[in-house]
């Protein structure tokens, strides 16, 4: 079975995916990532995150995937170095001049291609390998037919691919827009994206100036470029019989609701568990989504596979608190949105466990005193044990 590989943002969520499943965790330091406002590692969480995955018997990869300017490789290269002293296990690369300025300098550290570098082919990925990458992020555009046929052109080569199967897609090819560059002057491929493509949008007719016309199919608006996110699950067995190596979730930026429901979901299917598009989707749909589509998986992009009713995030649950804690029978929570006594909230534990539980009639905080509301910042108690880092939800 192929390695689910999983995203985090900052040292807690790292650790959150771990908990939650994920064999594989990438994330970015303080330059030369995409995803610039994800928070990202200094050297120290990078060094302290990587032991922690290391202990867990974890891997974890850094990108270096921006396309950089001819000024910027020496400092790329020096980052490079003092990840390898922390023993990173793979960089995430998309330029040509990376790949093989990591190689002259020396780096010993396997490379991986990312998404970024829109790989559509067998043929490119046998070039890759031989220029010294040990892996490729196979192009959204790809559909599973296409896939399969790629994995066959790969037997025996030993060079490993990577297949997005889950979250936030970019409407350009691969990702790479430069609306965002245009329209704000934050340059989407440096890691600065605005996400121009999610905004509202008036049309303005050329012989009539001044006078606009909304686009909407209602009252909040459409969202021309506003693609759905994607969800492979019902597709992830197919996928791991064609060969595919590692399962990628997209996320870095997301909260830790969101990567524990998404990450115990693929989870449970990567383990052998049958799970119904029906199930599969209920409980995608507790997490702020826009809607989801299997993107490119069936040959090509349908007018269903994109969100023309507001581009609003839609969440059926929200996120109230995790457990940080259980001895002696109780559990410490952490509220992180308003809860309230005498209410019946959901569980979902790292393995994937969901069930219900009663609140009591008065919440008691951890300094022993009682209310009926717990807020952001405050710490309750409860008579249960609740395994540690495990969610507590609304039930909608």
């Amino acid at each position: 079975m192929g390695k689910l590989l999983a995203p985090a943002g900052n040292l807690e969520k790292l650790k959150w995916v771990v908990e939650y499943g994920a064999d594989e965790v990438y994330f970015g330091t303080k330059q030369f990532s995409l995803r610039n406002y994800a928070g990202n590692f200094s050297f120290e969480e990078a060094e302290e995150g990587l032991d922690y995955l290391h202990k867990k018997g974890k891997k974890g990869f850094v990108t270096l995937n921006i396309y950089p300017f001819s000024n910027e490789y020496d400092e790329i290269i020096k980052t490079a170095h003092i990840l390898e002293e922390c023993k990173i296990d793979a960089f995430i690369v998309s330029d040509l001049g990376i790949l093989n300025e990591l190689k002259k300098a020396g780096i010993k550290t396997k490379i991986h291609i990312s998404t970024q570098a829109n790989t559509l082919s067998y043929q490119t990925i046998k070039a890759y390998k031989e220029l010294g990458a040990s892996r490729v992020n196979l192009a959204r555009e790809l559909s599973l037919q296409q896939i399969e046929f790629i994995q066959q052109n790969l037997k025996n080569t030993q060079i490993e691919t990577e297949v997005f199967i889950h979250g936030a897609v970019c409407f350009s090819y691969s990702g790479r827009c430069a609306i965002s560059d245009y329209m704000t002057g934050r340059r989407a491929n440096r890691g600065e994206c605005t996400q121009p493509c999610r905004w509202k949008y008036n049309l303005v007719e050329e012989k009539r100036p001044g006078e606009y016309y909304p686009v909407e199919e209602d009252s909040r608006g459409l969202y021309f470029f506003n693609s759905k996110d994607l969800a492979l699950f019902p597709f992830v067995h197919s996928l791991d019989k064609a060969g595919v190596t590692s399962f990628k979730i997209e996320g870095r930026m997301k909260s830790i609701h969101y990567l524990a429901s998404t990450v115990s979901l693929y989870r449970r299917v990567l383990n052998g568990e049958k799970i119904s598009e029906e199930l599969g989707f209920k409980l995608l749909s507790k997490v702020k989504n826009r809607g989801y589509s299997s993107g490119f998986m069936k040959g090509k992009i349908l007018p269903e596979d994109y969100q023309i009713k507001g581009g609003g995030s839609n969440s059926s649950s929200e996120f109230l608190g995790n457990v940080i804690l259980n001895k002696n029978k109780t559990s410490k929570i952490e509220v992180r949105n308003k809860i309230t006594a005498n209410t019946t909230v959901e569980i979902l534990t790292p393995k994937g466990k969901i069930f219900n539980i009663k609140l009591p009639t008065e919440l008691m905080l951890e300094n022993g005193k009682y209310t009926t509301v717990a807020n952001h910042q405050q710490f309750i108690i409860l008579n249960k044990e609740i395994p540690p880092y495990s969610i507590i939800r609304t039930i909608i």
